[in-house]
């Protein structure tokens, strides 16, 4: 990509405390006016070299995140249906170890999670040290989905009471007091929203129907969320503003070209990871005599 890798933390990032206004945000962003000239192709090409960059800066620093055993990162993916939250995963994701890595899907919640708070399943899903876990939809659901669907909420069990502003900052306090428990525990936390426009999203739902090979990720209830589009982006709005903080930031990642997703998704990702300053583990005094000895035993053979 042609912007520096502070540009790009800067230009995503919500800042804390900020007010977010998505009409501010262009999803078919692809590097600004003074790239425009350069056309969707030499874009696209740049940003494939860039992805191939990062994945390669990525795969080390997740070795060196597992070495350590000391930090954990936790990868949170919201969008509208069609954003491309599981094409993103799989290609930032694919030159990772399996060992390392985790993508937990969050479905409309069971029996037993309806019988503890919504974070609960979060909690049980959250990275051991050394681990990245990725979240594709997450505890955000209970912060806009259920807003915007109260029959989802009625479903888990609440004690009484009014569902008005101060339930929801109370539920934006829980989430940014439990993100911010993980990280005081070593969890750097990176959080993304794909950033998709109207337009884009119905092209690609005529894709899927279009394409046998496709019908599978097609679903009607998809296309009815459409119908509360302004809805749902004014929840956005409001929970990523409420819960951009210094210690769990949001990015507003624009989703309208698959390539550029993907490289400044992947480029964050790495970053942040090395920006912990981790260590490969120093060898004890013991260890290095026990190598010595291993080293003189197998050329002895």
């Amino acid at each position: 990509m042609p912007i520096s890798p502070k540009e790009i933390k800067e230009l995503f990032r919500v800042k804390p405390g900020k007010r977010l206004r998505l009409k501010d945000h262009d999803p078919a962003w692809i590097g600004g006016k003074e790239f425009a000239e350069l056309g969707r192709d030499r874009i696209k090409a740049r940003a494939e070299e860039f992805l191939k960059r990062n994945l390669e800066a990525l795969r080390d620093a997740q070795e060196l995140l597992w070495a350590s055993d000391t930090h954990a990162l936790l990868v949170v993916i919201q969008a509208m249906d069609a954003a491309g939250k599981d094409g993103t995963i799989k290609h930032v994701m694919s030159g990772v170890n399996p060992a390392g890595c985790r993508v937990v899907s969050f479905k409309q919640p069971g029996a037993e999670e309806l019988d503890h708070t919504f974070l609960w399943r979060c909690q049980k899903a959250a990275p051991e040290r050394g681990q990245i876990v990725l979240f594709n939809r997450s505890h955000y659901e209970d912060a806009i989905v259920t807003r915007i669907h109260p029959e989802l909420l009625a479903k888990t069990r609440l004690p009484p009471g009014t569902r008005g502003k101060e339930f929801w900052r109370g539920r934006f306090d829980d989430i940014n007091n439990w993100e911010r428990h993980l990280e005081r525990n070593g969890t750097a936390i990176l959080k993304f929203f794909l950033h998709v426009s109207k337009d884009e999203q119905k092209r690609r739902f005529l894709e899927r129907i279009a394409k046998p090979e496709k019908h599978w990720k097609f679903s009607a209830g998809d296309v009815a969320a459409r119908a509360r589009w302004t809805d749902y982006m004014k929840a956005y709005e409001e929970a990523i503003s409420e819960t951009s903080t210094e210690w769990a930031p949001w990015y507003v990642i624009p989703a309208d070209h698959k390539f550029v997703t993907r490289a400044l998704v992947s480029h964050l990702v790495s970053h942040t990871i090395r920006s912990l300053d981790l260590e490969y583990p120093r060898l004890t005094e013991e260890l290095k005599r026990g190598m010595a000895d291993a080293k003189t035993r197998l050329l002895a053979e």
